[in-house]
């Protein structure tokens, strides 16, 4: 999965798609380097990030949908929190929900996924983006993670989202140390054994950075990465999110071949 954020604060890329071509040229080059889907977003969820506006947010999504979709017939992704954005993004096109609050946003967010009838990934967050970073204490980061996004997928399926259509995210970054995250990413395979598929994002990520300090600059953390992105692959994730697509297509690649050989 390809990243396309057409915000101006991301922690790691904003502002640097300032147009609506620019954008969709973007997209399109991830997918000439192996983005199998496009995960487009108008809202931050850095820490510490400010809420946007739904009409601000439609605005910025929208027209990039509509460009890609005009040129492109792939899977689409909207990374938004807000029932309305996803709304107006699968009519323009997209064809997957990725809620960083897993439909509980909103109380009609889970019937509006139905309704919708896309692809749902329903991710794990402590908190709001403004506050999630704010101490996150576990007792279990594993069970409760886990525990957690079965719940919501159980509550996404009473709504009448279909279990095929369901993709469960532990959520690095959003609400946990660096000894969370790396537990989690331990546990992907525990994640996926409740039978959903599981999508993995760390690219860039700050627990990189945790680990390596000399990476202050999230463009210098493309080697944690890849290696995060290897071993969710390896340990169970269908789908990785990230934003150096070509890199890590080669890396899996690479690593699909030794596990041939």
């Amino acid at each position: 999965m390809g990243i396309v954020n057409v915000t101006p604060d991301s922690f790691s890329d904003g502002g640097q798609l300032g147009s609506v071509q620019a954008a969709v040229d973007h997209g399109l080059a991830l997918v000439e380097q192996g983005a199998a889907i496009l995960d487009i977003g108008g809202e931050s969820t850095r820490p510490g990030a400010e809420p946007v506006e739904e009409a601000e947010e439609i605005d910025r999504v929208v027209p990039v949908i509509l460009g890609l979709r005009d040129r492109w017939a792939g899977p689409i992704s909207i990374d938004t929190m807000k029932p309305a954005v996803a709304r107006a993004a699968v009519a323009a096109g997209a064809t997957m929900w990725n809620d960083v609050t897993a439909l509980t946003y909103s109380p009609e967010a889970p019937a509006v996924a139905a309704d919708l009838g896309c692809e749902v990934v329903l991710m794990h967050m402590r908190g709001a983006p403004r506050t999630m970073q704010a101490d996150p204490i576990y007792g279990d980061v594993v069970a409760e993670v886990c525990g957690w996004l079965v719940g919501r997928a159980q509550a996404a399926m009473a709504a009448g989202v279909a279990r095929e259509r369901i993709w469960l995210d532990p959520g690095i970054g959003f609400g946990k140390t660096l000894e969370h995250n790396l537990a989690l990413t331990h546990a992907v395979d525990r994640l996926a054994a409740r039978g959903f598929p599981v999508l993995y994002g760390a690219s860039r990520k700050r627990m990189i950075a945790a680990i390596d300090p000399s990476a202050t600059d999230p463009g210098d953390r493309l080697g944690g990465s890849l290696a995060l992105a290897l071993e969710a692959a390896r340990r169970g994730a269908r789908i990785v999110r990230v934003h150096d697509v070509r890199e890590t297509v080669q890396a899996l690649a690479v690593q699909a071949a030794l596990a041939r050989g």
